[in-house]
């Protein structure tokens, strides 16, 4: 019986050895390889994708150093999310998609305070942040203050 997300193995590579995890809203799921059949729409909380030691490596690099989105080589099979229940079919009822306005804003609140540079952030916490923005920008339009910096100009101050 499923009780809720587990650990994966590597997006990019399917090593099981992972050793940096990053936390998404639900809108990074279209933009990952395989997710055409994935109703982003239903996924309850956030995505969690994992990397292996040396894939987590390149995912810094690409992400702080030369601004680059990884998503869309990352394998949405080997995310993981909650999907809400599908009771539609069994009761014969239509469900309201889950809200996922306060998953997104508390995202991009931590994505802002990281770009603020308001305390000591790790580059697990900047990858993060800029791929949250990143996901959340090209999904609904959310713009953020064009006066913020990209995290990797943050840590040269």
């Amino acid at each position: 019986m499923y009780t809720g997300k587990t650990e994966k193995p590597c997006c990019l590579c399917d090593d099981p050895e992972t050793a940096m995890r990053i936390d998404l809203p639900p809108r990074a799921i279209p933009a990952m390889k395989h997710s055409g059949p994935i109703a982003w729409q239903d996924v309850v909380g956030e995505v969690s994708i994992h990397f292996c030691a040396s894939d987590w490596e390149l995912v810094r690099d690409l992400v702080l150093d030369l601004g680059q989105n990884p998503l869309g080589k990352c394998n949405v099979a080997r995310a993981s999310f909650d999907l809400r229940e599908d009771f539609e079919a069994l009761l014969n009822d239509v469900r309201d998609e889950p809200d996922q306005s306060g998953v997104e804003r508390r995202m991009l609140d931590r994505s802002e305070e990281v770009f603020a540079g308001a305390g000591q952030f790790t580059d697990r916490d900047r990858v993060e942040a800029t791929l949250v923005r990143w996901v959340l920008e090209d999904g609904r339009g959310v713009t953020s203050d064009p006066d913020r910096t990209h995290p990797a100009e943050a840590s040269d101050r």
